[in-house]
């Protein structure tokens, strides 16, 4: 699991390092409805999945552990540090985003 998160990771840094191509080069045809390369919306709602994923996973370990049918508290507690690192991650990204976008709506045309 932290093999994908690590890759979904430089998928999304990749992501933000490609160069912008101008205006002239991009072609709005109706016929080229598919991305060769995965959109931000969609590396988003990606890692969106994979962090509630990693949620649903530690509270049913945590389930577990309260009642009684499993005795892997160290499982558990690492699923629930596993969850919290992505969810606090996912926060950053959108704090990120959110400032950039910010930034380009207070810029003076």
């Amino acid at each position: 699991m932290q093999s994908q998160m690590l890759q979904d990771m430089t998928q999304m840094r990749a992501v933000a390092e490609a160069p912008v191509l101008p205006a002239s080069n991009v072609s709005l045809s109706e016929g080229a409805s598919s991305v060769a390369t995965p959109s931000f919306g969609h590396i988003m709602s990606a890692s969106l999945h994979r962090v509630d994923s990693y949620e649903q996973t530690a509270q049913a370990r945590q389930t577990a552990i309260d009642m009684g049918k499993s005795d892997d508290l160290a499982g558990a507690m690492i699923a629930s540090q596993q969850a919290s690192l992505s969810f606090s991650a996912l926060v950053q990204v959108r704090n990120k985003v959110a400032s950039g976008i910010n930034d380009l709506m207070s810029m003076s045309i």
